[in-house]
């Protein structure tokens, strides 16, 4: 293994390819240096479907029941179900999984107590260095230490239960709803959480398989929902859900099929949790969703708050501001009543639940949360990052009307347009954005943006 693990320990967690980049060695000095720097005395662990999730997790346990700390281990689970195991027995916590990257990947998000978040700037760069300098020698050994027990603990009933007690769908009409778990979590967790609702519950590759044997598990690319948007209109079922491969992200598709942006769940989510705190309250989003969420929110008598793109940007603007929920527009959902971590089952209740509780078809529902002309994250190639974003700058920058500003790369706006151009951290990639109030506008937008970071 590489003394330098900056490739393998990334901005939120760490990910890679299993056993080039780790194996179970290197994940018992992860457990070790993750209870040094939390302080811990007791943990949770849970893992994912993937091959080599249980062992990475089970050496994972070593590293920390080595340093005198007592492991809870919930097994299988999705990643929010692991939030929901630290949040209510308030231990600090590790969920084994790549989340929707390829079989050979695996990986570890690793929580505080109450779910709050380890990433960069809140231990994991201090995580990375303890195990950089144990690689040769090991994780030192504590005198005196008692070695800390390991026992098992099942919380899928307990999860299901919470989730259910957030959201009231006693009364809502019946509903016949496609599931796609693409061989991930979601096969696991969706039987528990949905039993005894009144659903039609159509599954699909519910089977866990982390070789991924049907689609990759990510609802994000367009080519993984083809199967969902097919089933959808044969079994002529009114809605779709598609769940990533660690469960923590829902996408949802109409009765036609067509995919219902994140930036209106996010809107008709924060429409219901407001109505569900008396009108009022404050909801995060990211600044890569559409204009329609924050619109949507004064409109309910909230107050949007915008951030930078990335789930510990968020749980640090929902602590701070006491927050009621947060949305992305990659699908990650935050709730104040779970933590304020994320959990695409919760989203994927509220969105039966607010379909159900009225007559119309999901395409009327959420209509009125979309409002705009996106171009969804075109990624692009490029060999330099900090040129290309000059360039944009100084194409933009002297026109009239243009509002500027850097908090996540470059988001320039006018009043019937705006863009957001980011540079990737892990790749040589900037990533375009483009919002308009019409589709022709956002294409010419998307376009002339597109000619310069490609020039």
């Amino acid at each position: 293994m590489s003394a330098d693990l900056s490739q393998l320990v990334k901005a939120y967690d760490v990910r890679g390819v299993v056993p080039d980049q780790w194996d179970e060695p290197l994940a018992e000095l992860f457990g070790a240096a993750f209870i040094q720097v939390t302080g811990a005395d007791a943990i949770v662990i849970g893992h994912d479907m993937r091959p080599s999730s249980p062992g990475l997790s089970r050496a994972f346990a070593r590293g920390a029941a080595a340093r005198g700390v007592d492991v809870t281990e919930i097994g299988l689970c999705s990643t929010d179900q692991l939030y929901y195991a630290s949040g209510a027995f308030d231990l600090p916590g590790a969920m084994f999984t790549a989340s929707h990257n390829p079989a050979q990947y695996n990986g570890i998000k690793m929580c505080r107590a109450g779910a709050a978040p380890v990433g960069q700037d809140t231990g994991l760069t201090e995580i990375r260095e303890l195990v950089e300098s144990w690689l040769d020698s090991g994780a030192p050994e504590r005198e005196s230490v008692t070695t800390g027990t390991i026992t098992r603990r099942d919380t899928l009933e307990d999860y299901a239960a919470h989730l259910r007690s957030l959201v009231d769908l006693t009364s809502i009409r019946p509903l016949k709803v496609v599931v796609d778990a693409g061989n991930g979590m979601g096969g696991h967790t969706v039987p528990t959480v949905f039993a005894g609702l009144p659903l039609t519950v159509v599954p699909m590759y519910f089977e866990l398989d982390g070789t991924f044997p049907n689609h990759e598990a990510n609802p994000l690319d367009p080519a993984n929902l083809v199967d969902l948007q097919k089933r959808v209109r044969e079994e002529n079922a009114d809605l779709g859900i598609a769940f990533d491969g660690d469960a923590d992200r829902c996408f949802v598709v109409d009765a036609q099929g067509a995919p219902v942006s994140p930036s209106a769940i996010t809107a008709l989510v924060a429409s219901r949790e407001l109505a569900r705190n008396g009108g009022s309250g404050t909801v995060i989003h990211n600044l890569i969703t559409s204009w329609s969420v924050p619109e949507v929110v004064r409109e309910q008598g909230g107050t949007p708050v915008r951030t930078r793109v990335g789930h510990s940007f968020i749980k640090a603007e929902m602590a701070r501001t006491g927050a009621i929920f947060g949305g992305e527009h990659s699908a990650h959902y935050y709730f104040k009543d779970f933590w304020n971590a994320d959990t695409g089952m919760l989203a994927a209740l509220h969105v039966l639940a607010a379909l159900g509780g009225q007559n119309s078809p999901l395409s009327a529902l959420v209509a009125q949360y979309d409002r705009y002309a996106g171009s969804g994250e075109i990624n692009s190639t490029v060999d330099d990052q900090t040129g290309r974003l000059a360039a944009i700058r100084t194409a933009y920058e002297a026109l009239d009307g243009i509002e500027l500003d850097e908090l996540d790369g470059l988001t320039i706006a006018a009043t019937d347009w705006w863009f957001n151009v980011r540079p990737s951290n892990t790749e040589p990639l900037l990533r375009l954005n483009a919002e308009a109030r019409d589709e022709e506008t956002m294409a010419k937008v998307r376009d002339e943006v597109l000619a310069i970071i490609r020039a």
